[in-house]
């Protein structure tokens, strides 16, 4: 895990007070390597760094590593990384596969059995943005660190 702090010892408010990346590798277990990368680094932001880190925020957090972490390996083949941000407001999941189709949400259907990871992940995030890459994509989740969802959250 590599964490990055500001020489002065202070940050804007946007600015990522840690980070981590992962690759993700072997079988079925990757998920839940994921979840724990992910419990493990919200800690670290809180011991290191005294970000307070609501249940909410970390459940959530684990919600949607495990969502995105599957879809990728449902979906893409070959390796897939996930890299963990966080400031004073969010935390950020972002997961890069090497299949560059941008994922859709499906129109919900209270009727169909499965696949609705990505409209649950886009009901619990702040943001959600896929950017395709020279090979794969790259999603990028945000989280806010409030016990509360926000209005935007609410409407979805």
């Amino acid at each position: 895990m590599t964490s990055h702090d500001d020489d002065d010892g202070g940050t804007e408010p946007d600015e990522h007070l840690m980070r981590a990346g992962y690759a993700l590798e072997g079988g079925d277990a990757r998920i839940a390597e994921a979840r724990h990368h992910a419990v493990a680094f919200l800690d670290q932001a809180r011991a290191d760094h005294h970000v307070p880190v609501p249940a909410r925020a970390r459940d959530l957090t684990q919600l949607v590593v495990s969502e995105l972490v599957t879809n990728a390996l449902k979906y893409a083949p070959g390796p897939v990384l996930m890299e963990l941000r966080i400031n004073t407001r969010a935390v950020d999941i972002v997961v890069w596969d090497s299949d560059p189709a941008v994922p859709a949400a499906r129109a919900p259907d209270p009727h169909r059995i499965g696949q609705h990871g990505l409209e649950i992940v886009k009901a619990v995030t702040e943001s959600l943005i896929t950017e395709q890459e020279p090979v794969g994509k790259r999603i990028t989740a945000r989280i806010a660190l409030t016990d509360t969802p926000n209005s935007d959250t609410v409407r979805r």
